[in-house]
């Protein structure tokens, strides 16, 4: 896989752990959004916990710990619940592991508006593809994003930037704007 060299490391690092994890799941897997907090303050913060997941403050200086929240509504569309949150001061960033249809670029400009529709016609498509997309922001803007085409599951073909999904990116992103009212 490639990297780039304009990502932030350690949120490269925790998207790419993250698609890992994920993968040794398999496919069919429901949403999941984490909480990114800053391993060296969970560990200041939390030293019992801490220690039971093997982090250490001085091995994980500089690194980001994944933090999985409750499981996300099945009934509503990923865009409209991450409209609904926002973190607290203590989060550093965010990321969403979601499987989604792709359809290749012959397919523009043929998808209806509704989002309902456009679902179906996504199901139907004979060249679509399924993709596992895992997407991580920053407060300070860094953005990475993971790729895994169902048709080609192996490590080595995930694909890896930090431009792959900028809308799913800048959803992401705004639930960060709004630092809530309180810290964790």
């Amino acid at each position: 896989m490639d990297y780039e060299l304009d990502a932030d490391p350690a949120l490269a690092s925790v998207v790419l752990e993250l698609e890992k994890h994920h993968a040794s799941a398999g496919w069919d897997q429901p949403a999941r959004l984490y909480a990114l907090v800053d391993t060296a303050r969970f560990v200041a913060a939390e030293p019992a916990l801490a220690a039971q997941l093997g982090l250490d403050d001085s091995r994980e200086q500089g690194s980001l710990t994944p933090v999985e929240q409750e499981e996300l509504p099945t009934t509503e569309r990923l865009e409209d619940v991450l409209d609904t949150i926002a973190w607290p001061a203590s989060v550093a960033g965010c990321a969403v592991v979601v499987e989604r249809l792709v359809l290749p670029p012959a397919a523009d400009g043929q998808v209806p508006d509704d989002p309902d529709a456009a679902e179906e016609f996504a199901r139907e498509h004979p060249d679509r593809q399924e993709v596992r997309i895992v997407a991580g922001t920053t407060r300070d803007g860094s953005a990475y994003c993971a790729l895994r085409l169902r048709s080609e599951d192996d490590d080595a073909a995930v694909m890896g930037g930090v431009d792959l999904v900028p809308n799913l990116v800048a959803a992401l992103s705004d639930t960060l704007r709004d630092e809530g009212t309180g810290d964790e």
